[in-house]
Formats: C-alpha cells, structure tokens, sequence
C-alpha cells in the first residue's frame, strides 16, 4: 500500500490558540486529519474544523495512548489522507517525542515535515517580563526535564551546570530540583518563577525562592514550568 500523504509535525505553542505560528495555524486549516495532545486546547482545535480529529495526547499518572500507538496511528493515516497534522502542545522538537515519530515515518518512507512552535519557556519568561538570560549575570539556559524513558532511573539524571535552569513538567519533581541545588551549594535566596497553564486564561504565576521550592509547591491543575536562576530576579522598579 503506497504512502500518498505527508505528515506534518507542528508545534501549538504554550496553549494560547494566537500563539501558533500562521504556518501551523494555515495547515491546520487545510488538513485532513489531525492527531493531537492532551495539552492542545479546544480553542486550537477551532482552527481546523474540516478535519477529522484523533486524540492521543499523554499525561503523566493518566491513562494514554501509547508512543507506539501513536507512531502506528500516523503511518495509517498517511495512506488514507493527503494532508495529516501530528498537532503537539509547544514546540515538537524540545521534550516532544519528535525523535520517535520521525523515525516511524522515515522507516515507512512517508515525507514528513516539521513546523516549530513557541517552546513554553520563552513564552513563560514572555508572561512573567523575566528574561532568561542577562548581561553580567546568566549567559546560558539549560531547559531539562526529571521525565525519562522507562529503562532509565530517575536518580540518573544529572543537573545541568548552567546560569539558568528550565524545568518543563516540574510540579513534584522540581522540589528535588531544589534540594539537589542547596545540596551543590546554590544560593537558598535563588530567585525561582513558577508558571502553571502559561498563557492560558487560568495562567498562575508564583515568586519564590530556592528554599522555598524545596519545602513543596501547592497543587496544581495544569502544566507547570520551573525557572530558576538569578536572572530571575525582579527588577527595582519591577511589578509582579
């Protein structure tokens, strides 16, 4: 059975439906079929209403469709449409399981194209006015996650020696984030900005420092973004 369609790859953004790119966003209105995340919003999907819908997003501690699964679902729906979007929550190529998906598709000899999107740490710093990087102060980011394969133990992962550190899917993990810093001997007053649902209508923004993080976080009902570091700090005439 021969492949007649392409695949597109495309970032949604941090969650704002104006916040993807106008490639994603004409694609989207041209596709066919679209596969996309749990994180992707309803608002989004209003972008594409010709087409048919297919979800396969993954939370973590949720039921989800397998990785598998979803690289199977792609291959099939290349031979049945000519235009399929794999539509991902930020952008596909930074913790989106990119790497696994392109490699079906490649495999199964289908043309895949990826369109990137806005990474949800440069539009958190956009939401909290908190640059990443300062002169004089941070000149590098590390954007990691405590998230790994199944084979791979957690206690593995290494911290990032860099100025500032990103923490995507933080919530629990990134209070032992904290404690491995103060461990390393990072600064308790380290400035911290923690994001949930970034640039959403129930976006919540939380200050605190370093020790702060380390003694927990309060729940959360949506992604949270950790950003740590003393370019975090706020500015003299800086409102929160």
């Amino acid at each position: 059975m021969a492949a007649t369609g392409k695949v597109y790859l495309i970032g949604a953004g941090p969650g704002a439906a104006d916040l993807i790119t106008v490639r994603g966003a004409r694609l989207l209105a041209q596709a066919d079929v679209v596969l996309y995340d749990a994180l992707v919003t309803p608002e989004m999907l209003e972008l594409c209403p010709q087409a048919e819908k297919i979800a396969v997003g993954k939370r973590s501690g949720q039921r989800s469709t397998a990785q598998e699964v979803i690289n199977q679902q792609l291959v099939e729906c290349a031979h049945r449409y000519s235009l399929v979007v794999r539509l991902k929550g930020g952008d596909p190529m930074l913790f989106g399981r990119a790497d696994e998906e392109l490699r079906a598709l490649e495999q199964a000899d289908i043309e895949v194209e990826v369109v990137p999107g806005i990474t949800t740490a440069v539009a958190a710093a956009a939401a909290t006015r908190q640059p990443l990087t300062k002169r004089g102060v941070a000149r590098s980011v590390a954007f990691f996650t405590s998230s790994t394969a199944p084979e791979h133990a957690q206690d593995t992962v290494e911290m990032p020696e860099t100025d500032t550190l990103v923490q995507y899917m933080g919530g629990r993990e990134a209070i032992a984030t904290a404690e491995r810093l103060l461990a390393q001997g990072r600064s308790p007053d380290l400035p911290v900005v923690v994001v949930e649902n970034c640039s959403r209508i129930d976006e919540r923004v939380q200050r605190l420092t370093l020790a702060e993080l380390a003694h927990g976080l309060e729940p959360a009902h949506g992604p949270v973004l950790v950003m740590m570091g003393e370019a975090l700090r706020m500015r003299d005439h800086q409102r929160a």
